[in-house]
């Protein structure tokens, strides 16, 4: 998989961490959401992301007039035999890039939970199994910027993790400056080749499966869900489902730095991108300017780690 960081730094630099998100959640077989200000390489990194793993995939840049069949696909009337047939959307793919997820109306985003949960798509009472692999990437401009619709807590928690994507470094943003001054083309992606096949992908979503867990660690996971909780910043912590996302990211990402097993500091790596967008602070912790950032540091600071 470092082939796959290799030729995604052909294109995208600076974004590291972005790169290594997407991998994690591609091995736990998840979903990515991606949040930034306009212009700091969101598509990019996803585009040239699914160039690298050799995936099909596709785009939908959410509109607020975009309809769920225009993402799920519908029925349509083929008048040559005068029944419905059933035209696919974009989903059905390897990788979804769902562009500015949060710029079209909550119905058209609630199109995207079965996809995203069971992997099929139900219309006319038949259930459509989509691609395997499959990762929707949704990016979404912070939820201040004017002509943005929250996206809906049901939808939020499908996502495996919430990659938040700054500003690159002075130096990351002079080689930008340098990669296209040398006529390096974000559409055609230039230089960026496949690293790795579909059934490596597979086989490599199998071995991070196998990583193995003791019991101390999932003891660990649950103590960190239960400190969430607790906390008087939360008012809704961390759910058994949360646990269950922080297992199989830290899973993969042990993997990924080849360990055969799960440790807390893989467990700890992984807390904030999979648990950030699950809770839910209180009015006045918001108010105070707290973050669930800044909570999760608390809760890792304060529960005891398994030796």
């Amino acid at each position: 998989m470092h082939r796959v960081r290799a030729e995604v730094d052909k294109a995208v630099i600076g974004q590291a961490g972005t790169v290594t998100g997407l991998l994690v959640a591609l091995l736990a077989r998840g979903h990515v959401l991606l949040e930034g200000v306009p212009g700091v390489a969101k598509t990019l990194v996803v585009r040239s992301f699914a160039r690298a793993v050799g995936l099909d995939t596709k785009r939908v840049q959410f509109t607020p007039d975009l309809m769920p069949g225009d993402v799920t696909g519908s029925l349509v009337y083929d008048a040559r035999t005068g029944e419905f047939e059933f035209r696919e959307g974009p989903v059905f793919t390897n990788i979804l890039l769902a562009d500015e997820i949060n710029r079209t109306p909550p119905k058209t985003q609630a199109a995207l939970l079965e996809a995203m949960e069971e992997r099929q798509v139900s219309a006319d009472g038949v259930s459509r199994t989509l691609p395997d692999p499959f990762l929707v990437a949704a990016t979404q401009n912070p939820v201040e910027h004017e002509g943005t619709y929250t996206l809906p807590e049901a939808q939020l928690d499908r996502f495996l993790m919430k990659l938040v994507v700054g500003m690159p470094e002075r130096d990351a943003e002079v080689s930008v400056l340098r990669l296209h001054a040398d006529g390096f083309s974000p559409r055609l992606l230039t230089g960026v080749q496949p690293a790795v096949s579909g059934d490596e992908i597979r086989a490599a979503q199998d071995a991070a499966a196998r990583v193995r867990v003791t019991d101390d660690v999932l003891g660990y996971v649950v103590d960190l869900a239960r400190a969430t909780r607790l906390s008087p910043s939360v008012e809704l912590g961390a759910s058994p489902r949360a646990s269950t996302a922080l297992l199989a990211a830290a899973k993969a990402w042990a993997w990924l730095n080849a360990s055969t097993a799960v440790t807390p500091d893989h467990v700890q790596t992984m807390l904030m991108p999979v648990w950030r967008h699950r809770l839910q602070l209180r009015p006045d912790a918001q108010m105070e300017g707290m973050s669930a950032d800044a909570v999760l540091q608390s809760v890792v600071q304060q529960t005891r780690v398994p030796i």
